[in-house]
């Protein structure tokens, strides 16, 4: 068994093919996704499923960082101090950043309980780019 993993590996998930794999990729994926999910045994029993699901719920928080970046000044314009909205736009850059990076790891071990072969592919790195 190889202790090798691509980088973006959540060091929180031990590497594929370890003994607690799964275990440690469900216990983090259920960190990422609302609290509720913990109530859907299918999402424990399959792994892959949650992973899919923290994905998209993942993903939908990357979105609405990058529509609060687009929105932030005409929205708070009148009510934010201009160096408060360089201030919120700076959130939304540094968490839109940790969501993406988040959302590499969620794809990594998605990628990884389908037994892909090559979870360190390139187009698994999305940088986040805010878009005005």
């Amino acid at each position: 068994m190889s202790t090798h993993v691509p980088p973006g590996w959540p060091s929180q998930v031990h590497p594929p093919g370890s003994d607690r794999f799964e275990d440690t990729a469900l216990a983090w994926l259920l960190e990422l996704v609302p609290p509720e999910y913990r109530r859907y045994g299918v999402l424990r029993r399959y792994p892959l499923a949650l992973a899919r699901m923290a994905r998209h719920h993942v993903g939908a928080s990357v979105e609405a960082a990058r529509e609060g970046f687009r929105t932030a000044r005409v929205d708070l314009g009148g009510v934010v101090p201009p160096h408060g909205i360089e201030s919120v736009l700076d959130t939304y850059r540094r968490e839109g950043a940790r969501l993406v990076t988040l959302l590499q790891g969620i794809e990594l071990v998605e990628t990884a309980l389908r037994g892909l072969a090559e979870p360190d592919d390139p187009t698994h790195r999305r940088p986040f780019t805010p878009k005005l």
